[in-house]
């Protein structure tokens, strides 16, 4: 992957989104090296942290990914907590579900007014080159991005909202499918985590696991549910499952979160580092970082985890 690069970390940049009941407020990371820079979207979850579901959250991947030739951008979703006060009653809530996919759009949108805001960042990004990453909530959110379809549980109607700007995806702990299997005690207060339908899901993506990942709250498939994004999508796709990993992944949200039930230093470094190699293959073709790095971290005795790909 190469020596990491100094990192600028601006926050908030603020875009005004008509219709939106505030302001759409973003973190942006970037070296301060380089031109021609990819962009790599990131989507927060929705756990019981305040600020780690924000724009605030999330710093060890952000910075290890713009240390390593990325502009990340990163919304702060209608659904943190943070918001929750002027949020309340607003269409849309409380899972906001719509909002979260438009607030990428918006961001993509917007990337001449973030180029402008950021010092020293004007002229670097290429606009082509595009990423989308998400965590938990965040990677249902991608999903949608990437051409997941969705059944509105409140219309019927079939929804779509494939970003095609996005190149590639990461999708981090995601959720898994309806059904049946949708049959937890959190299932009915969240229908449109069951509505996805992933077969049309056709953009590029690494789907990350945690054999330790029980999601019981949802259904008791174990933590092959979050595969489903893997099992149920077309290729081309991989699935990456890290070894002893719950639903934190080693502690992705935030350096010594404490909402982390897994943490493990070693097990997030790794994880950035595979995924930063696997989107940077995948947006400069020809790039070796990804076959080297997942080499390198998931064969022999001290793998972090095993990958198989369609």
């Amino acid at each position: 992957m190469g020596a990491p690069v100094p990192v600028l970390s601006l926050s908030p940049v603020t875009l005004s989104v008509p219709g939106r009941p505030v302001d759409l407020q973003v973190r942006v990371s970037a070296p301060l090296t380089g031109t021609g820079l990819p962009v790599l979207l990131l989507s927060h979850g929705h756990g019981p942290s305040h600020h780690l579901s924000s724009l605030n959250g999330y710093a060890p991947l952000a910075d290890f990914w713009a240390a390593h030739g990325f502009v990340v951008v990163q919304p702060t979703h209608l659904t943190s907590r943070t918001l929750t006060a002027l949020v309340a009653n607003a269409p849309g809530a409380p899972d906001f579900w719509r909002s979260r996919a438009e607030d990428m759009s918006h961001v993509l949108d917007r990337l001449d007014v973030i180029e402008d805001a950021v010092p020293r960042l004007a002229g670097r990004i290429d606009p082509t080159k595009v990423a989308l990453a998400g965590h938990s909530l965040g990677g249902f959110t991608a999903a949608l991005l990437l051409g997941a379809g969705l059944t509105d549980p409140d219309t019927g109607d079939v929804v779509r909202l494939l970003e095609p700007r996005v190149k590639a995806g990461v999708l981090l702990a995601p959720p898994g499918r309806g059904g049946e299997v949708f049959n937890g005690p959190m299932a009915a207060q969240w229908p449109i985590i069951g509505a996805v339908d992933f077969s049309t899901m056709t953009t590029p993506t690494l789907v990350v696991t945690g054999d330790k990942d029980d999601p019981r709250h949802f259904t008791d498939m174990g933590p092959a549910w979050h595969a489903d994004p893997y099992t149920l999508a077309p290729g081309p796709k991989s699935l990456l499952t890290l070894f002893d990993a719950e639903h934190g992944l080693g502690g992705i949200a935030g350096y010594d979160a404490a909402e982390t039930t897994d943490e493990s230093p070693e097990r997030v470094a790794a994880l950035a580092r595979l995924t930063a190699a696997y989107l940077r293959t995948r947006l400069h073709p020809g790039d070796d970082a990804w076959r080297a790095t997942h080499t390198a971290l998931t064969t022999g005795p001290g793998a972090v985890g095993r990958l198989i790909s369609k």
